[in-house]
Order: structure tokens, then C-alpha cells, then sequence
């Protein structure tokens, strides 16, 4: 539950942020934005549960019947209609739009569904629906103590839930046991739950970033074993990639490994406010250019994180807005060799008032996991 306070203080960045677009009121999913707003988890369903606000501060919704005590509890201030499945939600989403008569709606342009927003259309007629994503989105940019506190506790219990598990990897395991280990590993050190489902890949299939692991692939010496990984903690998620090498790391990987190192540091050196997030991602990216590995560069720097694991702002090229006191952002430069090798160093990075704290801190020096096989 969000302390009154709190969410006043929220819903009015919430009123200054609308300032900056068209829409008269805002339409409001399950999600990030919506518990921010509320405190109040539900999850985007069949069923439509709507947050609305207006330019004035007025606060009204369409929540399910079934919610209905939840919802009284958490946000009682809200004039809310409730509608029973038998019924269906248009008369809700009617007597909303009757009493907020507003000419223009926002909404999350990537989050709301084509169900939402043709009911949105059904009651508010000819109202245009604006794509207002950044500017809702922008309520939670600036990360207040006790959110970063919540990241911090997040971030914890990933580095000893990583520290743990590579204590245990040895050669012959699979992807499949080695993200076995460290999702039971954070949920033992209290981890809500993973923030987002492990990536765990070796050997060549580290040359995909997103890849997926697999019972099949077996940990070989000489490996590059590249995990991407984060708990959940009091709404807030960490996100941290290591790779680590099994038994012994070759020549050519140690030379791209220390390609990739530089570029963290690098951006871990000079991120601070008033840097856009376009000279970070072209600063750290060059450290891997003139290393000789620009055919083996595949995206961007990094992305904020926080109650999402992917948020504003995004680190990269043509992203001119300016880094700024609250700030959390990735930097996690990576080079991808197809078939070979994949390295990603990523850290979460808090901007301060007059430079930055990497909030993760896990060795990030070449680490030998397992025993060699001969």
C-alpha cells in the first residue's frame, strides 16, 4: 500500500506531465503506471480495469465487480464503476465518459490493448484517443530514496544468488540447470520471484542476446557462459548481465572480453546529469569501435530500470534527453560473435547530483568458473 502522501505527490507529476500533452484526461492499464499510481497490482486480463485522471486532478475508474473490496481499500478516493461479467463493462466506460466529458483521452500507447481502447471509443465517441505513453511514463524517471532502496535490496539478492550458483557450475551441466540454480538461489534469499525469465546461454549460442536456454546445451570447457538475470523485490527489479568463461578462456575471447570491460567502465566513468543518453551510448559503443570490434556491435547501451525492467530512458543513439539526479539506467555493453562467443557486462547505474553510483557490483573481472576437463 502507497502512503496518501506519497501518492498526492505522484499523481501531481502525473498532473504536470499531462501539462506537456493534448489530452484533457488519461486512461490508465494494470501496470507499472497504474500501481505507481495507486499501489494496486492487478494484472492486464479479459477483464478491463481502467484507471482514469484529468487535467484537474479528478480521479475515476472501471474496475471488474470481483475487485471490488481490493480496490475500496487501496484507493478509496477514486468515484469508480464496478460492472459484473454478466453485465459487460460498456455501461461502465458510458457513465465514465459521461462524467468526465473530456475532448481528448491519452493512453499508454504500449501497454493498452485493442479491446481497451475500442471500449474507450464505444463511450467516448468521437473523442480522439493520443498515444501518451512518455508522457505518462515519465512519472516514475526519478527514482525517490525508498525506490532505490527497494533496487538496492533487488540487486543484493542478485549478486548472491549469482555468487552461489557459479560456485556450483561445473562442466556437463546444461543452460536448463545452471538457470535451475539461480532462480531457486534468489527465491531462497527472498527474491519476490525473477524480474524477468533467466538468459542463461553458452557457447556460441552466447552470440544471442536474447536467446533462450535449453536442457540440450552442455557447459564445455573453453565455454563463454553469458547470464542475464535479475530479482524482483518490493515492486522493483534488478537487471545485471555477467559472463563468465568454463575452465579456461581462449586468446580471442579474452580480447573481446576486455573490449567489453572497458566499454562498462567507460560509461560507468561518465555517466552523470546533463550527458544525453545519446553521447553515452556513442561514448561507450566507441570503446568497442576502436577495439576493433564494430562488426560485433548488435545494440544499444543500455534502458532505465525500475518498477520495469525496460522503461525510459533508453540508452542509445538519437536519444538526445539529458541523464538527471534519480535516474536509473543499464549500461551493459556486448560483442557477439555468431557461432563463437557473446559478452555482455551490464551494471544498474543510479545518476547523482553530480555523477553516478553503480548501484550493482558484482566482479567484473575475467572469472574462470568449474573445473577444467582434460
Amino acid at each position: 500500500m502507497i502512503e496518501p502522501g506519497l501518492k498526492e505527490t505522484r499523481r501531481q507529476k502525473l498532473l504536470a506531465a499531462m501539462e506537456t500533452s493534448d489530452a484533457e484526461a488519461v486512461a490508465i492499464v494494470p501496470g507499472a503506471n497504474f500501481y505507481h499510481l495507486t499501489g494496486a497490482h492487478f494484472h492486464l486480463m479479459e477483464r478491463p480495469t481502467v484507471l482514469f485522471v484529468t487535467r484537474t486532478g479528478a480521479l475515476h475508474a472501471v474496475i471488474p465487480e470481483l475487485e471490488k473490496a481490493r480496490w475500496q481499500a487501496l484507493a478509496p478516493e477514486v468515484e469508480t464503476d464496478y460492472w459484473q461479467d454478466s453485465d459487460g463493462f460498456d455501461a461502465a466506460f458510458a457513465s465514465v465518459a459521461r462524467r468526465l466529458n473530456a475532448s481528448r483521452i491519452g493512453v499508454e500507447g504500449q501497454r493498452m490493448r485493442v479491446f481497451e481502447a475500442e471500449a474507450l471509443r464505444r463511450a467516448f465517441r468521437e473523442t480522439p484517443v493520443l498515444d501518451c505513453h512518455a508522457a505518462i511514463s515519465s512519472i516514475r524517471l526519478h527514482k525517490d530514496d525508498a525506490e532505490i532502496a527497494a533496487m538496492e535490496k533487488a540487486i543484493a539478492i542478485s549478486e548472491t544468488a549469482l555468487a552461489s550458483t557459479l560456485e556450483s557450475v561445473r562442466p556437463g551441466m546444461s543452460e536448463w540447470d545452471v538457470r535451475g540454480r539461480l532462480i531457486a538461489a534468489m527465491l531462497a534469499e527472498g527474491a519476490d520471484g525473477p524480474a524477468f525469465d533467466p538468459i542463461v546461454l553458452s557457447g556460441g549460442a552466447a552470440a544471442d542476446p536474447h536467446g533462450s536456454p535449453t536442457a540440450d546445451r552442455v557447459l564445455k570447457a573453453g565455454d563463454p557462459l553469458l547470464i542475464d538475470f535479475g530479482a524482483a523485490w518490493g515492486g522493483y527489479n534488478a537487471d545485471i548481465t555477467r559472463t563468465v568463461f568454463v575452465g579456461e578462456a581462449s586468446a580471442r575471447h579474452r580480447d573481446v572480453y576486455a573490449a567489453v570491460l572497458a566499454a562498462n567502465a567507460k560509461g560507468r566513468a561518465i555517466a552523470r546529469p546533463g550527458l544525453t543518453m545519446d553521447e553515452l551510448d556513442r561514448t561507450v559503443t566507441g570503446v568497442l569501435v576502436e577495439a576493433g570490434f564494430a562488426d560485433l556491435v548488435v545494440h544499444k547501451t543500455g534502458h532505465g530500470l525500475g518498477q520495469e525492467v525496460h522503461e525510459a530512458p533508453q540508452v542509445m543513439k538519437g536519444n538526445l534527453q539529458p541523464a538527471e539526479p534519480g535516474m536509473v539506467v543499464t549500461i551493459e555493453p556486448g560483442l557477439y560473435r555468431t557461432d563463437d562467443v557473446g559478452v555482455r557486462i551490464e551494471d544498474d547505474v543510479l545518476i547523482t547530483g553530480d555523477g553516478c553510483r553503480s548501484l550493482s557490483a558484482f566482479p567484473r573481472e575475467l572469472t574462470i568458473v568449474g573445473e577444467s576437463i582434460r
